[in-house]
């Protein structure tokens, strides 16, 4: 396939990547008579959908115009944690002291080789999505090049048309463009070109508090760039926790990260060879000269060009429009993923691409609203949660209880020296069910799973006070949360009952 884009940086675990995820000799099959199931787009959502419907006995065709693994294999979670793991591992060496390790900040560091290790090993996972395994260990036909919509039952990939009994719409999102005046003639990196890089950027902007915009500004600031992080919101991380989120600025203050909330971009120039970004603050007027400037503030649904009004399918602001079942104005068209759902995240696309196979293949009546959500930001320390926050249950008015634990009184975090953080669960009130839950710890995102099942499963406090934990772990900071329930179950009455048996018995 001529048109087969080059990967960024051109290095042979690059090439390694785009031979699985576009392949330059691909030639699209001869469709089938009909499918079973047509998905437009192979992210996480898309291949999930695909090759769980083709694992059941599903005639399945995938449609992907760009790259076989979408956001998460080729710009998200792999390339970002890849780095973001380098990053963790030089400032453990650098702050090393308090474990009687020397060298400190004479510690070298190669950005280049980090880079490197993160291409190499996101090109050894790409073959788990890769178009050769679909086809041939999946049985899937998979059809590079554009789709689009022609008929209410018909999608055209170039000159070929697939007839469809259903299909699928997972197109995931894209980064979005502010229009801040300037931006686009200085030029800006995204989470989709920054794993281009070769050579590490001396001065940084980042322009976004969320997620994205932490993770990244934390990595490179620990790599030596100068990070000046820009967000409008006097709060980083603004769904979570004000006490959680304060943890995280600290951290991201302690390791050299200039952090300007509250803070507006008028407008970026290009000076020289500066990017001078134009900023507001309290009023008064401010500047700030880098290298480069990452933007991440939002992701906007791929929905252009699908040819939806041929289909009959609605789409607004926010994405594809879908019910619980995630049908759209079409019945016989779902979707799935970033381009129709609020929440970004790959186990999310995952879990609908699940729902997705059950309600179109299968008439279920699965919904989405039934979804247990947890999601983790990796950062460091990392901020997970799941359920309700406090706001959330003040907002829809049920009634609730606050537990926090402290990291400082869990013994392992202590001996590891990681001590920032809490273990925090919301009860609903007089009872031990939980409804919400949020981990600040550097493991969080490996934390929370715990009452994610708890959520989900129906289970309360008391069900993980009556679990053994191994001692001495991190996630013992649980444990202590239900122990801590159980105390208060300990009323003066109960407690008075209890001290007269026990008198009695020693008559």
């Amino acid at each position: 396939m001529s048109d087969a884009p080059v990967i960024a940086p051109d290095t042979p675990e690059n090439r390694d990547l785009r031979d699985n995820v576009r392949p330059s000799d691909w030639v699209n099959p001869q469709p089938a008579e009909r499918y079973n199931l047509v998905v437009i787009g192979a992210g996480t959502a898309g291949l999930v959908c695909a090759a769980g419907a083709a694992g059941l006995g599903a005639r399945v065709a995938l449609v992907e115009q760009h790259l076989m693994g979408g956001d998460c294999l080729n710009y998200g979670c792999v390339p970002s944690k890849g780095i973001i793991r380098a990053a963790r591992a030089l400032f453990d060496a650098r702050n090393g002291a308090q474990f009687g390790i020397r060298g400190g900040e004479g510690i070298g560091f190669d950005f280049g080789a980090a880079m490197e290790r993160m291409r190499r090993l996101r090109s050894s996972l790409s073959r788990h999505d890769s178009a050769r395994r679909f086809r041939d260990e999946l049985g899937v036909d998979v059809f590079i090049g554009k789709g689009r919509f022609v008929a209410r039952d018909r999608v055209a990939v170039g000159n070929r048309e697939l007839l469809f009994k259903k299909a699928a719409i997972c197109t995931g999102a894209r980064a979005n463009a502010p229009p801040i005046p300037g931006l686009a003639e200085a030029g800006h990196l995204t989470n989709e070109t920054v794993f281009s890089l070769t050579e590490l950027p001396p001065r940084l902007a980042v322009i976004g508090g969320g997620p994205i915009g932490c993770e990244l500004a934390q990595t490179f600031a620990r790599f030596g760039s100068r990070v000046t992080l820009i967000q409008t919101a006097t709060q980083v991380l603004g769904r979570e926790d004000r006490d959680a989120a304060d943890i995280l600025h600290s951290a991201l203050v302690r390791d050299g990260v200039a952090l300007l909330a509250g803070t507006t971009v008028l407008a970026v120039e290009q000076r020289g060879n500066d990017k001078v970004l134009r900023l507001e603050r309290d009023g008064a007027g401010q500047e700030v000269a880098v290298d480069a400037i990452l933007v991440g503030v939002g992701r906007t649904p791929n929905v252009e060009g699908l040819g939806l009004e041929a289909a009959g399918v609605a789409n607004g602001p926010d994405g594809i429009v879908v019910s619980d079942a995630l049908q759209t104005s079409n019945p016989a068209i779902y979707a799935a993923g970033d381009c129709c759902f609020p929440f970004k995240f790959t186990h999310t696309a995952d879990a609908l691409a699940r729902i997705l196979i059950a309600n179109a293949l299968f008439m279920g009546r699965q919904k989405t609203s039934a979804l247990t959500i947890p999601w983790c930001t990796f950062t460091d320390p990392e901020i997970a949660h799941v359920g309700l926050s406090e706001r959330d249950a003040r907002e829809k008015g049920v009634p609730f209880t606050t537990l926090t634990v402290l990291l400082g009184e869990v013994d392992r975090a202590v001996l590891d020296g990681e001590t920032d953080g809490f273990a925090r669960v919301h009860l609903r009130a007089g009872t031990d069910r939980i409804i919400g839950a949020t981990i600040v710890a550097r493991h969080a995102g490996e934390m929370i799973n715990e009452f994610s099942l708890a959520i989900t499963g129906g289970l309360g406090l008391r069900a993980i006070a009556r679990t053994i934990h191994p001692y001495p772990t991190q996630a013992e900071a649980i444990k202590k949360l239900a122990d801590s329930h159980n105390r208060t179950r300990l009323t003066p009455f109960l407690k008075r009952v209890l001290g007269g048996w026990l008198q009695w018995q020693r008559r």
